[in-house]
């Protein structure tokens, strides 16, 4: 019995004592026969709860997308096409400043080839991905698929298991701490609420544009008209109430039904690609100039007379039919006001996908039928109604200010797609601090435009609109130099994607470059940073300083945030810069190794081929995991000083770590 407890306890030990390499996707494959030379070979994977995995289509510029390859192809079979994805989920980035295509609780691939060779038995696969929650991990999956040679062996080849069985190692390390638990709860329900948040976005985003739309020479001034002729021509003020219920009602439903043909046409998964693909944003991009160019009065975007002819003809018919026809009546008149607008919101709500076309059109919709309905029910309310006049051309105007600038939000799409670097983020800001500088001028009185009426002076309201423009105009003119700006984040290209992305008088210069130790690199906010182990080690000896080793990846989400908001404590900046010598290692990093260097793992059979299999291979081997981001504080003969951590966004603790680690140096 003795023997048996202490047994146990040794087990025990040993069991707290040891962490696992973390799987968070387990893979399965299969093979289905499409024709007797033709098959699809399917992969399966089932994601753990709160993780991503990335779509082969996420735009660059952000997380790591799904790459796949296939071995010995060449007259053997070809393959027929990408792999076909499950339906994904979107949202915007505001780290990378890009979208994400990610998929949660599972994923299906499907790689359809064409068999040339008749003796082909099977097919090597690989996918190479990246899985992400509160921490990211570069992953791959092999798969071999064996090719069917009879019909027997096509139903009866059930699923080709792939089994992953999850490394337990031992640990030298201390698990992380219960508020790093509840950080990751807080991940798991993110996504959902931002998607919610997303739709909920658009719809207040459309409704200011149908409000705005209201105010414009087409559609104000038909207001006191409509309400007066549904008040005059019915038996009863109940009956106009009614009708003037009914017209709203109707003109909700006509900009939903355009909602939905939109998104019918296209479909959900359609409208997801087309955002990414350059060329439909530089469609969108001309589109936009053109309403843009309309709004400032270059020319009429107009329906053709005809259309409102007839449907005018219908609209006196009477009754809820008649009532139908003077909504699209009136949608048909205003179009050269309103279409814009719709136009734009379209094009940006069809760049989120699934329902957000449908959604934007009731925002827009709503927003312009209330008046119509809230004035008929209580027409008293007609006389606080300000007088038409020149204030609306300048509404419609002001509105095409805004079309330009949002325009250039897909060109630089486009271009950050391509990588052309034809619209790095100087170059974009210096565009819209352009427009937004005229539109304060216009508003100013400075510049006018053709349909402008001449004004002795202007209102208090153009004056203060004036005043906020040219506020929003300044606030933009420090990004030239390397500021943030994090309250339009989401539309300039990132800061790595500019001229310099330290900032002009940041850390990029050649003067601060001369000062670097042999090496070193120019890192995040001006910080020496070794991307090679040996050689920021052999520097750390020279100064007798501690190590902090920064496990990180090129498209790792939270590592940015780490060093956007936790880094930039200036508390931390000055550990940072002054008490450690710094080595990030990106495992992502795709440049090949001399070929003296490469091997193969004898942990985890992998090839490594590349910087980035160098660095993972050392994190697992030596520190028994596989995650990013990942802190860890040494001395100078490579022993841990304390604890490493990962994702930490409390800056006061992740400055207590720093100090704890710091103070057992010797």
């Amino acid at each position: 019995m003795n023997k048996l407890l202490v047994t146990l306890l040794l087990l025990l030990a040993f069991a707290k004592g040891t962490t696992q390499i973390i799987k968070p996707v387990k893979w399965t494959s299969k093979v289905e026969k499409v024709s007797d030379t033709e098959f699809n070979l399917v992969m399966n994977g089932t994601i753990d709860e709160g993780w991503h995995v990335y779509s082969q289509y996420t735009p660059d510029g952000g997380p790591l997308s799904a790459e796949f390859s296939f071995d010995n192809a060449k007259g053997n079979y070809e393959l027929i096409g990408k792999p076909k994805e499950s339906p994904y989920k979107k949202h915007f980035n505001d780290v990378f400043g890009v979208d994400e295509y990610y998929f949660e609780k599972k994923v299906t691939f499907t790689q359809k080839v064409k068999i040339i060779n008749a003796k082909l038995t099977s097919i090597k696969g690989k996918i190479d991905y990246q899985v992400c929650k509160e921490s990211c991990i570069n992953d791959n999956k092999q798969f071999t698929f064996v090719i069917p040679t009879s019909e027997a062996e096509v139903t009866t080849s059930a699923t080709v298991t792939t089994k992953v069985d999850t490394v337990a190692v031992k640990e030298n390390t201390v698990k992380q701490n219960v508020p790093q638990n509840k950080a990751i709860a807080s991940e798991i329900a993110k996504p959902k609420k931002e998607e919610k948040k997303g739709l909920w976005m658009i719809f207040f985003l459309a409704f200011l544009g149908g409000f705005a739309a209201l105010l414009t020479p087409c559609v104000f001034p038909m207001i006191p008209m409509t309400v007066s002729f549904f008040t005059k021509q019915s038996k009863t003020p109940a009956q106009g109430k009614r009708n003037a219920v009914i017209y709203g009602i109707s003109i909700i439903a006509i900009y939903v039904v355009l909602g939905l043909a939109i998104t019918a046409i296209f479909g959900a998964d359609a409208l997801n690609a087309l955002s990414t693909n350059p060329w439909f944003n530089v469609i969108f991009f001309v589109l936009l100039i053109v309403f843009a160019a309309s709004f400032l009065g270059a020319f009429e975007i107009m329906l053709p007379n005809s259309w409102a002819n007839k449907v005018d003809r219908q609209a006196d018919r009477g009754g809820v039919i008649g009532i139908l026809f003077m909504a699209l009546a009136l949608a048909i008149v205003s179009f050269s006001c309103t279409g814009p607008i719709v136009g734009t919101l379209l094009v940006e709500s069809a760049s989120k996908g699934g329902i957000a076309p449908i959604v934007g059109m009731l925002g827009f919709s709503s927003a312009l039928a209330l008046p119509f309905m809230l004035f008929a029910m209580f027409p008293s309310w007609l006389h606080s109604l300000p007088k038409s006049g020149g204030w609306l051309n300048t509404v419609k105007v002001s509105l095409g200010f805004l079309e330009l600038a949002l325009a250039f939000k897909f060109l630089s799409n486009a271009d950050l797609v391509l990588q052309l670097h034809l619209l790095e983020r100087e170059v974009f800001l210096a565009i819209w601090i352009a427009v937004f500088g005229a539109w304060a001028l216009y508003l100013f009185g400075k510049i006018s435009t053709p349909h402008d009426s001449p004004i002795a002076h202007i209102s208090v309201g153009r004056l203060s609109l004036g005043v906020l423009v040219l506020a929003f105009t300044v606030y933009m003119i420090p990004g030239l130099f390397g500021a943030p700006l994090k309250l339009i984040s989401a539309f300039p290209p990132p800061q790595t994607y500019s001229e310099s992305p330290n900032g002009f008088f940041g850390s990029s210069g050649a003067s601060q470059s001369a000062t670097l130790p042999d090496g070193a690199e120019a890192g995040p906010h001006g910080l020496t940073v070794f991307k090679d182990y040996a050689k920021g080690f052999a520097y750390a000896k020279t100064v007798n300083k501690p190590i902090m080793i920064d496990f990180t990846g090129h498209a790792c989400v939270n590592c940015r945030k780490m060093e956007n908001n936790v880094w930039s404590d200036e508390r931390v900046l000055q550990v940072l810069k002054n008490d450690v010598v710094l080595i990030s290692l990106y495992v992502d990093e795709d440049r090949d190794l001399p070929k003296s260097e490469q091997y193969v793992s004898k942990i985890t059979g992998n090839e490594i081929v590349t910087v980035g299999d160098k660095w993972t291979e050392f994190i697992i081997t030596k520190y028994k995991t596989n995650t990013q981001p990942y802190y860890v504080l040494t001395d100078l003969k490579e022993q841990n000083l304390n604890t490493p951590v990962g994702y930490t966004p409390d800056a006061n603790e992740y400055l207590a770590w720093l100090k704890q680690g710091i103070s057992k140096f010797k």
